[in-house]
């Protein structure tokens, strides 16, 4: 009789497959696209295993992001099916920007000709070689996918149900103290008719609360925009053993008269865009915030602050079909 080997015999490990996020509330538009992407199911293998990187980083190959970006694409449903036949689909034009922390809004008419507002103004101008500066992008034209680049700031997406009118945009701090949803709302209004109670915004995933340590220069800009600021920062005592059992170690001269009691200041970002959508008059219950931390969960995102700067981006999507 053959003799059975008790060793067990390896297998090729199946690559990820693709998560793409999709809120409930915007699934329900039958003309929408949308989607968020995750870290799983891609060509790329820079960032560990196969990831969906969406961004042209340093680190990764051009023709791998842009196999990424098509695999996104098509599955969220972004695509001219030729003949009505699923593979043989062609992707919907990508529109994305050269994002630079800022409120400036881009109002798409075709993947040639933009309208770029300025604070204040909204002045028509052509679309110039290399890509636009900005953080937010808005049309009412169907079959072109705009997008978000994160990787710890959070992407907003809002959609007006009545004009089919959909924005895209990019919040880190920077650009949320310059109110760059709220301002969104009021471009959307001024370019497409819609009204703030026929908009319905989603808050993808990004740096919650629990671990969006800032300083005081942050909390400062916040007061100086927000009547509510106090009610988006959390003070959070962290342990210090050390600290701890040797207290002499940390006393100072300042009153009165010990160190920093390991206090850490925390900014509610995702909070913060709500408050704007409320304060642009989007009602409460259209708007929905998922609740997906990119730092705590590096598995299944990617975060710039958890991996020191060497990450790669997901992508927020949206389209009127």
């Amino acid at each position: 009789m053959p003799v059975l080997s008790k060793h067990r015999v390896s297998r090729p490990r199946q690559p990820a497959r693709l998560q793409i996020l999709q809120a409930p509330a915007l699934r329900r538009v039958p003309w929408l696209v949308h989607g968020f992407s995750t870290r799983p199911g891609g060509s790329t293998t820079t960032y560990g295993g196969h990831s969906l990187n969406l961004g042209f980083t340093k680190d990764d190959l051009r023709e791998r992001v842009e196999r990424n970006r098509t695999k996104m694409l098509l599955a969220v449903g972004a695509a001219e099916l030729a003949g009505g036949a699923a593979n043989n689909a062609t992707p919907w034009p990508l529109i994305t920007l050269r994002q630079v922390h800022s409120d400036v809004i881009h109002v798409l008419r075709s993947p040639k000709v933009v309208r770029s507002p300025i604070p204040g103004l909204s002045k028509p101008s052509s679309s110039k070689p290399g890509p636009l500066a900005g953080d937010g992008l808005v049309t009412d034209r169907p079959g072109l996918a705009l997008g978000v680049l994160t990787a710890d700031c959070f992407p907003v997406l809002l959609v007006d149900t009545k004009n089919r009118a959909v924005g895209a945009f990019h919040a880190g701090w920077r650009g949320t103290v310059k109110r760059i949803v709220e301002k969104g709302v009021g471009i959307m209004h001024l370019e497409f008719g819609s009204r703030p109670e026929d908009i319905r915004a989603v808050i993808g995933p990004g740096i919650q609360n629990c671990s969006f340590e800032v300083g005081a220069e942050v909390e400062q800009a916040f007061h100086s925009q927000f009547d509510y600021a106090d009610e988006l920062f959390h003070r959070v005592q962290e342990s210090d053993p050390v600290r701890e059992k040797y207290p002499m170690l940390f006393m100072n001269q300042r009153a009165p008269g010990h160190g920093d009691p390991c206090i850490k200041l925390h900014l509610d970002l995702r909070e913060a865009n709500r408050r704007q959508l409320l304060a642009a008059g989007v009602p409460e219950a259209n708007i929905t915030a998922l609740e997906d931390c990119t730092v705590c969960n590096p598995r299944k995102f990617f975060s710039h602050r958890k991996e020191k700067g060497k990450t790669g981006r997901m992508l927020a999507v949206i389209g009127i079909g």
